[in-house]
């Protein structure tokens, strides 16, 4: 897992790579419910609507989730781009962030896959929003995409090659 900060937006990029075919991985990774499977269960996961079919673009997804001191905090994504077992895009469109681009990328590697992340996005609130940043944005995120490592492992199997 890598960040980057370019001005006021900051980067995560991560990449994991697993033993399956990229069939499995798209079939579970383009199904909006199982965003709750991958997400630590502190964060109270709950998928308002949107979750009643695969990724498509257009599609709108309301969520409540809890991240942060027991706050709840409502989410609305679309999902704006999304080319079949290669790659979707998710932005958010009204929640906690100012700016929320997320790029989930797929790709066939010998014995598996590699799923990519790519997430360009701005806290909120100015000056103060990035001083927060490295104290508790950064780390929750940190947090959260360890946890989806760790479950997709346990999910899939481990990658051995």
């Amino acid at each position: 897992m890598k960040f980057s900060s370019k001005g006021i937006v900051y980067r995560l990029s991560s990449k994991q790579k697993l033993p399956i075919t990229v069939d499995k991985a798209w079939e579970f990774l383009s199904s909006p419910k199982n965003l709750k499977t991958i997400s630590p269960a502190y964060m109270s996961f709950d998928i308002l609507s949107g979750a009643d079919r695969h990724m498509f673009s257009g599609q709108i997804i309301q969520y409540v989730v809890t991240p942060v001191l027991g706050i709840k905090t409502n989410w609305v994504t679309e999902i704006t781009h999304v080319v079949d077992k290669q790659y979707f895009v998710d932005e958010q469109r009204f929640g906690p962030y100012a700016l929320w681009h997320h790029k989930h990328f797929i790709k066939e590697i010998d014995g598996g896959v590699e799923m990519e992340d790519i997430i360009d996005y701005k806290v909120p609130f100015g000056f103060l929003g990035r001083l927060v940043h490295p104290i508790l944005v950064k780390p929750k995120l940190t947090e959260i995409f360890n946890y989806r490592t760790k479950k997709l492992i346990e999910l899939f199997g481990e990658y051995k090659k």
